[in-house]
């Protein structure tokens, strides 16, 4: 044999010992990139579960504000019952003035006073009808527009005790300088503080946290890449 045969044959020698080593890298790997997947997932479940349970114990933790006073009330839409309470406030003197905000184009406030047994006399007087918020983020920016045109400097936010935390979080967004303070209407039949006995209740929350979140995190996008 001639030394290039030896040289070849060296060669392929060399190669064949390598490929065991390549595979065993790809396999190595591949190994940790699940370890890193499945810890990622773990990590992201573990903060999910957490954020739930902080949003729910929130939401279970909110008290009876009725007699809180501010300058104005803002009632955010969504029930009879979120306006009913808003009105109430305002003909027991919580407040002078009254925005109802997200309200359909074509609801007139004789409609309003029927269904919240309410009296007319204040609409004439005391509240003014937003009619262009179609979702939590106008309203707070319907509601911010109009306490800074009228000079208002503190506020009672009236809402669902469950919709009060992304309420608060797409306000603040927009009224930082503002003192927001919350008047949440309960729910008879939901009883958040044992909210993991009731199927019902359990998937309200879990909808509305992940309203948060993404409301959360579009915020957090806003002000990141604000100059």
């Amino acid at each position: 044999m001639t030394s290039q045969d030896d040289q070849h044959t060296a060669a392929e020698g060399t190669a064949g010992a390598d490929r065991p080593m390549s595979g065993r890298s790809r396999s190595r790997g591949r190994r940790l990139l699940r370890i890193l997947v499945s810890g990622l997932l773990v990590a992201g479940l573990a903060f999910y579960a957490g954020s739930f349970l902080r949003f729910a114990a929130t939401v279970a933790g909110y008290q009876n504000n009725d007699a809180a006073r501010a300058d104005a009330i803002v009632v955010l839409t969504g029930g009879s019952e979120r306006v009913k309470h808003a009105l109430t406030l305002l003909q027991a003197g919580n407040a002078e003035r009254l925005l109802i905000s997200g309200v359909h184009p074509e609801t007139t406030p004789q409609q309003i006073v029927i269904s919240t047994a309410s009296d007319l006399s204040l609409f004439s007087c005391c509240v003014d009808l937003d009619r262009n918020a179609n979702n939590t983020l106008e309203n707070a920016s319907e509601t911010a527009k109009w306490a800074r045109e009228n000079d208002f400097s503190r506020l009672l936010v009236v809402t669902s005790a469950y919709h009060m935390p992304r309420a608060l979080l797409e306000l603040n967004s927009t009224m930082a300088d503002f003192d927001l303070v919350p008047v949440p209407v309960q729910t008879a039949e939901l009883a958040f503080d044992r909210w993991f006995e009731d199927p019902r209740t359990t998937l309200l929350l879990a909808r509305e946290h992940l309203k948060y979140l993404l409301a959360w995190a579009r915020i957090a996008v806003m002000e990141t890449s604000a100059p």
